[in-house]
């Protein structure tokens, strides 16, 4: 192994700034020694200004195109030294006094000006040309700047880095330094990109130590927030404390101690053998009332559906059943897998509401999937989060128990995404009479988000359910709705080649490398040039999962410079993350101030590197403007993997299925990959991996009481054996 030089200083006066990089915080710098030798130093440093002072830790190297130059991997900015660099730190980075006044300044009081400035600042009146006002806009400017420099010092002592630096200035303004020193595990709540991990490191360099109450509760938080992450809604106390002594490096008795603050302070609640966070304890407990209120309406709109006519479509039984089901209960759900009518029975659901003169909403968790509502009802469709109108400044949505929506029939499609947190806040928005129609395939994969409301809801008797099963004789002829039956049903579909077009179809190939460059193929050319499809647009390649040759990290990167030109398209970049101007870009978090929400998808249409901005042109022809320390709210999405595609329907799908994936693969998202294709399906992988994830029908449980809990509401309410049977509608 090769031996590593020892660690080097180096000392002196920094004469200017040569490169600035204002993604990464890389510079280069001129710095003069204490021998008076003018130096290269290159590293990533926080703000800097000539007449500045730093002592630098690194090594010297020698680079092949600019040659010696110390690589500086940490240091220590101070004000200058010298009576020169005081004048020149002064005129460049002291905003109101220029070079005159740092001339002034410095010729005046000499060795002391630094004294003066920081500790007689009256003084500086004394300077001829310099009167009180001027001297009171100096004095402002030099405390402004010297309590962000000397925060800037003091973070980066504890290692954060230029940006970790920047986004606590942001976040907490001044006082950033003083909330670090008083409790750093604040920063893993309340900064994006500081967790608990980085939070512990500086804890441990302030001293704090390993079994304070501080730290223990903190790590019970960060790991519950990994459950909830994980889409439960609480967890066993047995196992959040294993985890907690685990993640902590802590005895089993002192991570239990950590849990016990967490609940003293309230962050946590025990309840019904789990623990949960405060706001999914609120939001489990309060949404079966809602539900209750909702289900034993006596007098609820969708009952004046009975008198309403139906249209000239040809209803099979099973669909008439569950048209006339909406008109008997309030609460109604309609499931089932692709090609069985559930659009053709919304449409019916909508003319006959239509007819009796209702007021009408549609909506679904996505824009994708409200688009595609609004298209097969001819009737307006929104995302949940605009039809509840989220305002960003208090935090709550505008509709809700107080301010509740104005209609008596909502219908909501892909209802297998919608999660705890959210299900609260749409049946909060609803007055008791208002009839709810529920749509999804609960076959596919559970919400990104914690809980499983569609499959704890189907097994509630407060809702009536209607499963389509029959295949129609549009999907009857699609072989991606009976393959996805097949899958669904445990049966490897035939993937023997067929002769002429279809709209499925598979290509053996289980090596990565190649399986990459023969989607990158498949994606600019073969599809275009054969279906027609525009590969921006119109293609979307899904896989398992993020990492491996053909995780989707992997994938953008190749497919980037396959669709959008490579390292020559001007671009920028962001921590691990490199953008192009061109790219496909999803939203991968809800912004409810910019209003776009996790899954929109878009096209980086302009990159403006002085400004630090740059612009995302979404599907709806919506263009929004980012800055770069935003940048983390979007990836690149040439490929996505199948959770974030959740919601989502495109024209084509190339789905990646190797062995390679082998730890994902598992039957309900293989089913979720292939409803996501309208109009083409094509799968890339091996038979063996195919197998595995058809036969593989282990799903983790997610812990919840949700359904505890709307027992005992069907308890509460008295409802009758005959009341029973009129809810669950021979489900």
């Amino acid at each position: 192994m090769e031996q590593r030089a020892p660690s080097e200083t180096l000392e002196g006066e920094i004469l200017g700034v040569r490169y600035e990089s204002p993604e990464t915080g890389f510079k280069v710098l001129v710095v003069r020694t204490l021998r008076g030798e003018r130096v290269t130093v290159c590293g990533n440093f926080g703000a800097l200004y000539p007449g500045q002072w730093g002592k630098f830790n690194g090594n010297f190297e020698s680079h092949r195109d600019f040659g010696r130059e110390f690589k500086a991997t940490g240091g220590v900015i101070t004000l200058p030294g010298t009576l020169d660099g005081v004048r020149h730190y002064l005129a460049s980075s002291v905003r109101g006094i220029g070079k005159v006044y740092a001339e002034k300044i410095v010729d005046f009081f000499q060795g002391d000006t630094l004294d003066v400035l920081d500790h007689h600042m009256e003084r500086l009146s004394e300077v001829p040309g310099i009167g009180k006002k001027k001297a009171a806009e100096i004095a402002n400017v030099w405390r402004e700047s010297s309590a962000r420099r000397d925060g800037m010092i003091f973070l980066q002592g504890l290692g954060v880095s230029v940006a970790g630096c920047d986004r606590l200035f942001k976040r907490y303004g001044a006082e950033a330094p003083e909330i670090v020193r008083a409790d750093p595990y604040k920063l893993a709540a309340e900064v994006d990109g500081i967790g608990f991990t980085r939070a512990d490191v500086l804890a441990q360099k302030l001293g704090i130590e390993p079994e304070s109450e501080k730290r223990l509760c903190a790590a019970a938080l960060y790991v519950m927030g990994n459950y909830t992450a994980s889409g439960h809604v609480g967890a066993g106390e047995d196992e959040l404390t294993d985890r907690i002594a685990e993640v902590g490096r802590v005895p089993r008795e002192a991570a239990a101690r950590g849990v016990e603050a967490a609940l003293a302070s309230g962050a946590l609640r025990r309840d019904l053998g789990l623990i949960y966070p405060r706001n999914l304890y609120r939001a489990e407990v309060e949404l079966p009332e809602l539900i209750g209120a909702l289900a034993t309406a006596k007098d609820f709109a969708t009952r004046r559906l009975k008198q309403a006519s139906c249209t000239t479509l040809r209803l099979a039984p099973e669909q008439l059943q569950a048209v006339e089901t909406v008109a008997k209960s309030p609460l109604s759900i309609i499931t089932g897998g692709p090609g069985v009518g559930k659009t053709t029975v919304v449409g019916e659901i909508v003319a006959r509401a239509r007819a009796a003169h209702l007021r009408i909403r549609l909506a679904a968790p996505t824009g994708r999937a409200a688009k595609r509502l609004a298209e097969a009802t001819q009737q307006e469709a929104t995302t949940l989060h605009r039809l509840l109108q989220y305002e960003p400044f208090s935090g709550k949505f505008h509709f809700c128990a107080s301010e509740p929506l104005d209609c008596d029939l909502l219908i909501v499609d892909e209802v297998s995404m919608l999660d705890l947190p959210l299900g609260v806040a749409l049946f909060s928005a609803l007055r008791p009479g208002t009839s709810l129609v529920l749509v999804g395939d609960a076959d596919q994969l559970p919400s990104v988000g914690p809980g499983r409301l569609l499959h704890d809801f189907i097994g509630s008797p407060l809702f009536a359910v209607t499963k389509l099963t029959r295949i129609f004789r549009q999907g009857a002829g699609s072989e991606i709705v009976v393959n996805s039956h097949l899958v669904n049903e445990g049966t490897v579909p035939d993937l023997s080649a067929k002769s002429g077009l279809h709209d499925f179809y598979w290509i053996e190939q289980d090596d990565p490398v190649s399986a990459r460059a023969l989607v990158g193929k498949l994606v600019a050319e073969r599809i275009p040039a054969r279906f027609g499809f525009d590969p921006m647009r119109e293609i979307q390649v899904l896989t398992p999962m993020n990492r491996t040759e053909c995780g989707t990290v992997a994938l953008n990167e190749y497919l980037g410079g396959v669709l959008n030109g490579g390292e020559m398209t001007p671009g920028f970049q962001r921590g691990e993350r490199n953008f192009r101007r061109g790219d496909k870009v999803m939203q991968i978090t809800n912004n409810y101030d910019k209003n776009v929400f996790n899954g929109d998808i878009g096209i980086l249409s302009e990159i403006h590197n002085s400004k630090k901005r740059f612009f995302v042109t979404f599907e709806d022809d919506r263009t929004v403007e980012y800055g770069f320390d935003e940048a983390g709210q979007i990836v690149r999405a040439y490929a996505v993997t199948v959770h974030k595609s959740q919601g989502c329907e495109f024209p084509c799908v190339v789905m990646l299925l190797l062995t390679s994936h082998y730890m994902m693969l598992q039957r309900q998202l293989l089913y979720t990959a292939m409803t996501r294709a309208r109009k083409l399906l094509i799968l890339v992988g091996s038979r063996r991996a195919l197998n595995l994830a058809v036969h593989n029908i282990r799903v983790e449980p997610r812990h919840t009481n949700l359904p505890l809990r709307l027992k005992s509401i069907e308890k509460r309410y008295f409802l009758t054996k005959s009341d029973k049977n009129h809810l669950q509608n021979e489900k």
